[in-house]
């Protein structure tokens, strides 16, 4: 199942990936939307590229259907990587493990300037390996748990750019 979202910073873009490269950013974003035993494992940036691997845990409330295939609570291990593109906008790739289930999200991310800051750009695929189920699966995970993220997240990066 494919998710695409947008957001506009009030933040031009060198000022939206600092925040992105800051260690303490990332934890208290997760910590933010619930998760815990947030742990920032690699984190390494320079001028021209960002790479970041977090682990977590997440807690959901399962349908009933997904019970049987799916924990409420998982760790997500998730890298990002971003590079600096020619025209100073930066795209980069991302790739969330969900350990020890037959669930896989992975994307696409893009951050380009705007009049107003920058603009946030991701396009996710969810895929949920499960025989006879694993749409009706990907298609809850969708669209309410990495959509509900997904707006946290932005919600998150506006009040940590935003100007005091």
């Amino acid at each position: 199942m494919e998710l695409k979202g947008s957001h506009v910073y009030p933040a031009q873009i060198d000022r939206v990936m600092s925040m992105l490269a800051d260690k303490s950013a990332t934890a208290d974003k997760y910590a933010s939307m619930g998760d815990r035993d947030i742990d920032i494992i690699d984190l390494v940036a320079d001028e021209e590229s960002l790479r970041i691997v977090s682990s977590r845990q997440v807690d959901v409330d399962l349908p009933g259907f997904a019970k049987k295939a799916l924990k409420p609570t998982n760790t997500m291990v998730q890298t990002d990587e971003w590079h600096r593109q020619p025209d100073g906008s930066w795209s980069g790739r991302f790739d969330v493990e969900v350990k020890g289930a037959p669930v896989h999200i992975s994307g696409t991310m893009g951050l380009s300037p705007t009049a107003e800051g920058s603009r946030h750009d991701v396009v996710l695929d969810v895929q949920v390996k499960v025989p006879l189920i694993g749409g009706k699966i990907a298609e809850w995970v969708g669209k309410k748990e990495v959509q509900r993220t997904l707006d946290a997240e932005f919600a998150f990066n506006d009040g940590r750019l935003t100007p005091a």
